[in-house]
């Protein structure tokens, strides 16, 4: 165990991602299974251990063999070893563990943490000629642009509004209820939703585990990311999970069910209906279906969109009834929105000139969209107060991720894109690089 350890401070102690891309390339070519299993266990997103405080070893114990370490991560994930019996069982390992087996690598992986940099995707570049070492990718269903599949906008569709909140993946399974982000990231701050999930798991135990996708919102777009981020107890009292789908864990591991769109979300309304009497912060997101080949069909689109425009949406959802749910961007599910929103890195800002001096005139942003490298000055829709305070904060502010809106993407002579009046909307992280 002495080596794996020495491999989690070789990629500790390099900066560079080629060199750390070459460690786990030998590491490969050792053979080196129990390792590999180890970083699925910490980097893999559907898998977590329900331990919250896990302590550093100080001294060196005789040492814990792999087969039982994975023993007791096994019960921790399937939670057959919840509160302080897990807390004594892990106590008892990391004294029983040499200080660098654990503190380097047995913590690391029971925290989902390994601190050397090294993430899903850079295991999964170097593991396509290692495939056995390749961890899954948490993903969900993403919309296309209407705009971009004319032929697509055919036939009955169901329609619905398009929500400007986060995006959410409910896993609910006997062991109980867990959120994540759209890739993976687990929630910890939405325990009201969580509580009322879990009642209705309590009137059918048995229920096979299932997945409810939707999207949290609150009055506020910014409180609602803090308490996405922040790791203590704040949570808004008016966040509500509005859920649009629903399919079984076992099918969205796959990353596709075959059950058209209708029924689905017949069989989500019933699942809501039957569970009203404890969902107060959960709630349906109300559909209609419309014939896209009928002039009333058309009328009916052209309306539902200038309700949602002027009640204040994104836009609309154009679902086709007969589309399956696939882990990954399809256009079965279609977007209209009169703009885009794309979300980008700060690199830089530039100060402003004439009444902006000494203030900030615009952010210098970066990112890709659709694998389109978009390069934009966004100096629109920030307040005089905006300008002050970005531009005082302006060492703190590099690598944060905004969300920027913009009538449409333009492509520059030299092959590169940018955003045709860009305007800023909000910081969309609170960690430096982080997009959910």
């Amino acid at each position: 165990m002495e080596n794996y350890s020495d491999i989690i401070k070789s990629l500790e102690s390099t900066n560079s991602r080629l060199d750390k891309e070459e460690i786990l390339r030998e590491s490969m070519n050792q053979k080196l299974d129990n390792f590999f299993q180890g970083i699925k266990l910490a980097l893999d997103p559907m898998i977590t251990f329900g331990i919250k405080k896990i302590p550093e070893a100080s001294y060196d114990g005789e040492g814990l063999l792999w087969e039982e370490f994975l023993e007791t991560a096994d019960k921790l994930s399937s939670r057959q070893l919840t509160g302080n019996e897990a807390k004594e069982t892990v106590n008892a390992m990391s004294k029983k563990c040499k200080m660098d087996e654990w503190n380097f690598f047995y913590r690391r992986v029971l925290s989902k943490d390994l601190k050397c940099g090294v993430s899903q995707k850079t295991v999964n570049k170097v593991a396509k000629k290692f495939p056995e070492y390749s961890i899954p990718v948490f993903s969900c269903q993403l919309a296309n642009d209407a705009a971009n599949h004319e032929s697509k906008m055919r036939g009955k569709k169901q329609v619905e509004v398009k929500l400007d909140g986060v995006r959410v993946i409910v896993i609910i399974e006997k062991s109980g209820v867990k959120m994540f982000s759209r890739n993976g990231k687990q929630f910890h701050n939405f325990k009201t939703i969580v509580s009322e999930i879990e009642k209705c798991l309590a009137k059918k135990p048995d229920q096979q585990p299932f997945v409810l996708d939707g999207e949290v919102m609150s009055s506020s777009f910014q409180d609602l990311m803090k308490q996405v981020h922040r790791k203590s107890n704040v949570e808004l009292e008016d966040a509500v999970l509005h859920v649009f789908d629903a399919l079984p864990l076992s099918e969205f591991k796959k990353g596709y069910w075959g059950i058209p769109q209708k029924v689905r979300s017949i069989v989500l309304q019933e699942w809501l209906e039957e569970n009203e009497d404890v969902l107060e912060h959960v709630k349906g997101l109300r559909w209609e279906e419309i014939d896209l080949d009928t002039q009333e069909g058309q009328d009916r689109l052209s309306e539902f969109n200038k309700m949602a425009i002027e009640g204040g949406y994104e836009g609309i959802m154009v679902k086709d009834v007969a589309g399956s749910y696939e882990c990954n961007r399809s256009s079965s599910w279609l977007k209209i929105k009169p703009f885009i929103e794309v979300s980008l890195s700060i690199v830089d800002l530039e100060e402003g000139t004439g009444r902006n001096k000494g203030k900030l005139g615009a952010l210098i942003c970066q990112g890709t969209d659709d694998g389109k490298e978009i390069n934009v000055n966004v100096g629109s829709g920030l307040t005089d107060k905006d300008r002050e305070d970005f531009w005082h904060a302006r060492d703190t502010l590099i690598g944060k991720v905004v969300e920027v809106r913009a009538d449409s993407i333009s492509q520059n002579q030299d092959g590169t894109y940018s955003l045709r009046f860009p305007r800023f909307k909000t910081f969309r992280g609170f960690n430096v690089g982080e997009k959910l």
